[in-house]
């Protein structure tokens, strides 16, 4: 089953007049349980095809499809709700609101969504558990370690249970040990839940641990590569 398409899909970004060029006619197919790296040099285009493919950011031309669903033919309110409800992310640098403790930070995504804080407690609780931070629920994220937040994070990301998951170079501010724990955490989620996982990484770590490399070079994709 897909959870995502792109189709011809271009992005091009103006700076006076020059256009720079970031994405060019990419055409993919995301199928449910797979576990994708999206590689490829700095200004590749990797981290523009996961926002657009994440619903973050509008295709110059070309389309998104998002479970089944046209991107460019929904509203702003029903892209927000589409992507709120179907797609996780995983940020490089974490992204918790340093105000909100673990638990609060894992709520957050559900109480958007309308769910009632004490449904959206007990969803959170058990996916801290799940990522092995039930000794940290109550800690905000200046009182953990790198490895801990990035945790906090994928909790965060499956609270709402999306279909897919973006991840932006998720392993690249964290050393060696926290970097395979986050990873062999993210591969179990991947198998126990189904949930399709695509990370913009240039982390050899990572590709090395991907069911499927998508390189992308000057904003084109030159090998899909599933090993």
């Amino acid at each position: 089953m897909k959870v995502a398409q792109t189709q011809l899909l271009r992005k091009t970004y103006h700076f006076g007049d020059t256009e720079v060029h970031a994405l060019r006619e990419v055409s993919l197919e995301i199928e449910e349980h797979e576990f994708i790296a999206v590689w490829g040099p700095s200004g590749s285009g990797k981290s523009t095809l996961c926002n657009l493919i994440g619903l973050l950011d509008v295709p110059t031309s070309g389309e998104v499809i998002v479970g089944g669903q046209v991107a460019s033919g929904l509203s702003d309110a029903r892209r927000s709700e589409l992507r709120n409800s179907s797609i996780g992310f995983v940020f490089q640098n974490f992204n918790l609101i340093p105000v909100l403790t673990a638990l609060e930070n894992v709520m957050l995504p559900l109480q958007l969504c309308g769910v009632s804080k004490k449904e959206a407690s007990l969803r959170a609780e058990a996916l801290l558990v799940e990522v092995e931070l039930s000794d940290r629920m109550d800690h905000r994220p200046q009182k953990m370690s790198g490895g801990q937040q990035q945790r906090v994070a994928v909790a965060r990301a499956l609270v709402t249970d999306p279909a897919l998951v973006i991840a932006d170079e998720p392993t690249a501010n964290l050393d060696t040990r926290n970097a395979n724990l986050i990873i062999d955490l993210m591969r179990k989620i991947n198998q126990d839940r189904g949930a399709a996982f695509v990370f913009s990484t240039h982390d050899d770590r990572l590709l090395d641990r991907v069911d499927r490399r998508i390189h992308l070079q000057d904003g084109e994709v030159i090998e899909d590569v599933r090993v």
